[in-house]
């Protein structure tokens, strides 16, 4: 995945939520990554926020606390509105809240604000930042409504929202505002409410980073980044080092017709060296090389040996227990073997295994695992991996998430041509 940059001269993307990391919920973790991907995008972040602290690097940090939901005299007022009553403690507290907030929407290029525009927490700040943007004396910022939840929508607020100022902003769509839903059907429920055409909603779901949540260690970060991991539809994983015995070249062969039977983007990692006891294990790996090449599978078979040619990339435990996590299927074809520990490995992560029909791994493996004969044709190997992989939704799940909600694909996709003005708020995402 490429790197991403600002374009142009560093803009000013201000973030705006009544709470930050490292208060924890769907929208904080959704801020969280927000700022650290726009700010490694070459963009200047600010995040001001009622509640939370600094949580990134180079990501500025503002505490306003009447931006905060619960904020004693936030909390005051609301219990007021709640029973319809809008009084002088309210536009007292709106006054505030444009005053602390004034500064920092005047030097913001692109404002992201989170909730505020749709949902009641803090009616003050969804008024006072009304009346901002409202002011012809204040530079405008590009300015984002990022929708998650509905307060006019949602049942159980029905008590809390009343006819008439300042309910009445919260079903709006305000002048010169980019409305953006985090799902196909949020976006439907926000044309909906603001009587608007559904072309005129982006959608931008939250995403996933595998990295983060897997808290992978820093050589598999460079493992996934030097061989495009995440960009493969199915990754294969044969955690042996490089002898004849481990019949690694069929596991190639078997790759080569994985790919060609499915058109997927399958991979193969190889995770040892050659084995240090023989020395024709040099010679075995310059054939599979030339096998890999022969196959047109340069980009495609991964012996993680040669990544680099100074200092042999032999993963460590935690490592190799990455890369369980991160393959779709254990593959391990050997002629021989007195065990089959990565078949133990592979079930403690619920790893499907397709193995040699031989005694120990049999013995390992039992009746929970897929065998062939490690004589079997590579199209015989291959029918059994993809007969096996696309039957299984879990495979399949875990496929669509990684084409369609990385993280830094959806900024690249989604949030970058929002901040320049560059999107097109068709149907996403079917």
């Amino acid at each position: 995945m490429r790197t991403l940059t600002a374009q142009g001269p560093s803009r000013r993307v201000v973030i705006l939520h009544y709470s930050a990391p490292p208060v924890v919920g769907g929208v904080e973790s959704t801020i969280y990554h927000h700022a650290r991907l726009l700010l490694q995008a070459g963009y200047q972040v600010e995040v001001v926020a009622g509640r939370g602290q600094s949580f990134f690097p180079g990501v500025a940090f503002h505490v306003l606390p009447e931006l905060d939901s619960r904020h004693p005299d936030v909390l005051a007022v609301k219990r007021e509105l709640d029973q319809g009553l809008v009084s002088a403690a309210f536009h007292s507290l709106c006054e505030r809240i444009v005053g602390s907030l004034r500064p920092y929407l005047a030097a913001a290029d692109v404002l992201i604000a989170h909730n505020v525009f749709t949902l009641h927490k803090n009616l003050p700040l969804t008024a006072a930042l009304h009346r901002l943007l409202a002011e012809e004396a204040l530079p405008s910022p590009r300015t984002l409504a990022w929708h998650h939840d509905l307060a006019w929508h949602d049942p159980q607020y029905a008590a809390e929202v009343h006819p008439g100022y300042p309910w009445e902003l919260l079903r709006q769509s305000w002048p010169g505002v980019v409305h953006v839903a985090v799902s196909e059907p949020r976006r439907a429920e926000v044309t909906a409410l603001y009587g608007i055409p559904l072309g005129s909603v982006a959608v931008v779901p939250p995403g996933i980073d595998p990295a983060l949540f897997f808290r992978w260690t820093t050589t598999t970060r460079r493992i996934a980044d030097a061989c495009h991991l995440l960009d493969a539809d199915v990754v294969l994983l044969l955690p042996a080092r490089i002898t004849r015995r481990k019949n690694v070249q069929l596991a190639v062969r078997a790759l080569a017709a994985l790919r060609e039977r499915t058109g997927l983007d399958a991979r193969l990692i190889v995770t040892g060296p050659p084995g240090p006891h023989n020395p024709s294990n040099l010679a075995y790996l310059e054939e599979l090389v030339t096998l890999r090449r022969d196959l047109g599978l340069a980009q495609s078979v991964h012996f993680l040996s040669e990544l680099d040619a100074e200092q042999r990339l032999v993963p460590d435990e935690a490592t190799m227990s990455d890369l369980y996590l991160l393959a779709d299927a254990l593959i391990f074809p050997s002629q021989e073997e007195g065990f089959g520990i990565p078949i133990l490995e592979a079930g403690l992560v619920r790893l499907p295994v397709f193995c040699s029909r031989i005694p120990a791994l049999q013995a390992t493996g039992e009746s929970e695992v897929h065998y062939f004969s490690p004589d079997a044709a590579p199209e015989a190997v291959a029918a059994l991996i993809a007969d096996g992989l696309l039957r299984d939704p879990a495979f399949c799940l875990r496929r669509r998430v990684l084409q369609r909600y990385l993280w830094e694909r959806i900024l690249e996709e989604r949030i970058l041509p929002l901040l320049e003005g560059r999107h097109t708020c068709k149907a996403q995402l079917p």
